[in-house]
């Protein structure tokens, strides 16, 4: 079986444009929260707010989707950026050492508020912090040593060298050229909620770059949002301290 590169995320995390990137590459199949697309609209949902007469899938499991990533990586690498929230109740040695396994982490109080502009009903079991970190610290005490993390803000203030040492760390090539694309990227195959305005940064972008804000700040959200913040922050910390540091370009 071929090299399966797995980016384990959070949700709004920029992770999706990470995605787009290692889809210009053209040397890898790419999934897009494969998993996700079972734990929430598969035959048999997982996620905390779903409730009779939502959208299910019929044959859509995470069984199946795991077969799905297998067979491709059968015929070649594989690229597949998830959350670890979907899977926890999967992770054993064995399943695990099937992964090249890379996490991408981006600030809590950034990335709650996103979701939180998205879906001001959010349940806390959809943030993903305590996962992200629980299969870290299990990967890391299975291997003896810290897989890699890109965090968002250096990925996006220096794209070249973060991704260099991504692909380093990951022990695939790097290919400067997938860093930029023509914008109108067709987003809607990689959203299952509303076409894909989820991505809507994604469509008008040209490559990895910072994004100007256009939703609340925390301290301007309800005391519900601002207390998740409160609880995700430590799982970020942990992770922020082993992160990837790469050479900061010469202007």
């Amino acid at each position: 079986m071929h090299k399966i590169v797995a980016l384990w995320a959070v949700p709004r995390s920029t992770s999706t444009a990470f995605e787009w990137m290692m889809r210009q590459r053209g040397d890898m199949t790419c999934f897009h929260e494969p998993f996700g697309e079972a734990w929430y609209q598969g035959e048999a949902p997982l996620w905390q707010r779903w409730k009779e007469g939502d959208k299910t899938t019929p044959g859509l499991t995470l069984e199946s989707v795991w077969e799905t990533v297998r067979s491709a990586a059968e015929t070649g690498p594989v690229f597949i950026k998830d959350f670890p929230h979907y899977i926890n109740h999967m992770w054993d040695e064995e399943f695990l050492s099937q992964f090249t396994h890379a996490f991408l982490i981006r600030d809590p109080a950034l990335t709650i508020t996103s979701l939180y502009d998205k879906w001001p009903d959010f349940d806390e079991g959809e943030v993903g912090f305590p996962e992200q970190r629980a299969l870290f610290d299990l990967l890391t005490a299975l291997s003896g040593a810290p897989p890699p993390v890109v965090d968002s803000d250096d990925l996006l203030e220096n794209p070249h060298e973060m991704t260099r040492a991504f692909c380093e760390a990951v022990g695939i090539p790097f290919i400067p050229e997938a860093l930029t694309w023509e914008p109108g990227a067709d987003t809607a195959q990689y959203s299952w909620w509303d076409g894909g305005s989820f991505h809507a940064n994604l469509r008008n972008s040209t490559g990895l770059k910072p994004q100007k804000r256009k939703y609340v700040t925390l301290e301007n959200t309800p005391a519900r949002v601002q207390q998740v913040h409160r609880r995700m922050r430590p799982h970020y910390e942990r992770l922020h301290r082993h992160r990837i540091r790469a050479a900061v370009p010469v202007a």
